[in-house]
């Protein structure tokens, strides 16, 4: 895709600012599962939904499975790269559940899902294959008219892309090979920022700055390039404080707080089953139903991806009742009481969408002053970006299960 005049979208009005499409050429789609219940806010209820579909008679398990044109009992598919799952027929499984996986169920919604790839109808192996200790990925958030919130997150974990309103983003690795090999950035444009900011310029810095400064755009995610080396380094600064959070103290980070006096705390217990989540703003007080969160700024309260509030769609996720067609269904088995540890990962949250909250208005002030061009990297051969890089890398001498056991040579 080529890059395309943002307009005023970053600020600088008539400016031929890059898309991140270009900057970071290869890009996955999100996961389609397929089915609800593969994914769920806890371990525990993906393994007891396992054993009740494994232990269910023919029909009742074609029933659960909940069968699309993609997944079948009786589709055979190979392993997802890096898991050590069943690649039989799932009619004739009767094995323990595989080991759940933390992923990032959409914008800061660290969730659970079983990474066995005949229960997903499009488990995009090329990002599993690539999903190790050195990885990042960053995720769009699809672009939502008058959208103010946050054009792009930052994970270690595998996200699934899921978009909280709008259509869904793309996904895209920092790196193309496992170990941190190959900067997933269009060829040249490293050497580029190094000519214009000095040798410090890395792919961890690009991704800092893209972080920082990314907005959204009819055309896309723009990412306007600085050529004021001052201005990048204070960009890169604070992508570094925000990536820290957004990672939430992995690959050795350290993991997110507020300042004391500021940290929120349980001033009474989360009930078994909480009606309603609402907020105080007077006393920045978070009510889950007789359950009480304070203090919490108004901030991390209205901190929106897509117009949707994260907090209120983070609670809806964990407590939305069944309807009665799905009583029997596998998203019905779940906890039958608020667990502790959701308390903990609340808390959590809270303190990361407040800390993302304060730092928005450096941001904002990111926009302006003069840009490297879309234009000048046309005329530096960085653009247009060639086919190679926007397709997956070859990952040779890496061997992966296929259907009913057979290996294959990638």
């Amino acid at each position: 895709m080529a890059a395309r005049a943002a307009g005023g979208s970053d600020g600088v009005p008539g400016e031929d600012a890059p898309l991140l499409d270009d900057l970071m050429p290869w890009s996955v789609r999100p996961l389609r599962t397929g089915r609800s219940w593969v994914v769920a806010p806890d371990a525990g209820s993906l393994e007891a939904r396992w054993e009740r579909l494994v232990r269910a008679p023919d029909a009742e398990r074609e029933r659960l499975f909940r069968v699309t044109r993609s997944r079948t009992p009786r589709t055979a598919v190979a392993a997802l790269p890096g898991q050590a799952t069943g690649t039989g027929r799932f009619d004739r499984e009767t094995g323990p559940c595989p080991r759940p996986v933390r992923i990032l169920h959409g914008p800061f919604d660290e969730q659970w899902l079983l990474p066995d790839h005949r229960l997903i109808d499009a488990a995009r192996p090329e990002l599993w294959r690539v999903a190790d200790g050195h990885q990042f990925f960053a995720v769009e958030h699809g672009y939502v008219p008058r959208d103010t919130g946050p054009a792009l997150s930052v994970t270690a974990l595998l996200p699934d892309g899921h978009s909280s309103a709008g259509r869904p983003g793309r996904i895209r690795p920092l790196y193309r090979r496992p170990g941190g090999g190959e900067p997933n950035l269009a060829p040249g444009l490293l050497a580029l920022l190094r000519a214009r900011h000095g040798e410090a310029v890395t792919e961890r810095s690009v991704l800092a700055w893209t972080l920082a400064a990314a907005r959204h755009s009819p055309a896309g995610c723009v990412v306007p390039l600085p050529a004021d080396t001052a201005r990048w380094s204070a960009g890169v600064e604070l992508g570094r404080e925000l990536l820290r959070l957004h990672l939430r103290g992995a690959r050795g980070g350290e993991r997110p707080r507020l300042p004391g006096g500021h940290r929120p705390y349980v001033r009474a217990t989360v009930p078994p089953v909480p009606a309603a989540l609402e907020y105080d703003p007077a006393d920045g007080v978070l009510l889950l139903g007789t359950g009480r969160i304070s203090p919490v700024p108004a901030g991390a309260w209205e901190f929106r991806v897509g117009g949707v509030r994260m907090l209120e769609l983070w609670f809806e996720r964990r407590t939305t009742a069944v309807g009665a067609a799905d009583m029997d269904g596998l998203e019905a088995v779940r906890p039958r009481a608020w667990p502790q540890e959701w308390t903990s990962e609340l808390l959590e949250l809270i303190t990361v969408l407040a800390l993302l909250a304060e730092l928005r208005p450096r941001q904002e002030d990111l926009a302006g002053g003069p840009q490297i061009t879309a234009g000048e990297l046309r005329a530096a051969g960085v653009l247009p970006v060639p086919a190679p890089a926007r397709r997956p890398a070859s990952v040779l001498g890496h061997r992966e299960e296929g259907p009913d056991g057979q290996f294959a040579l990638l």
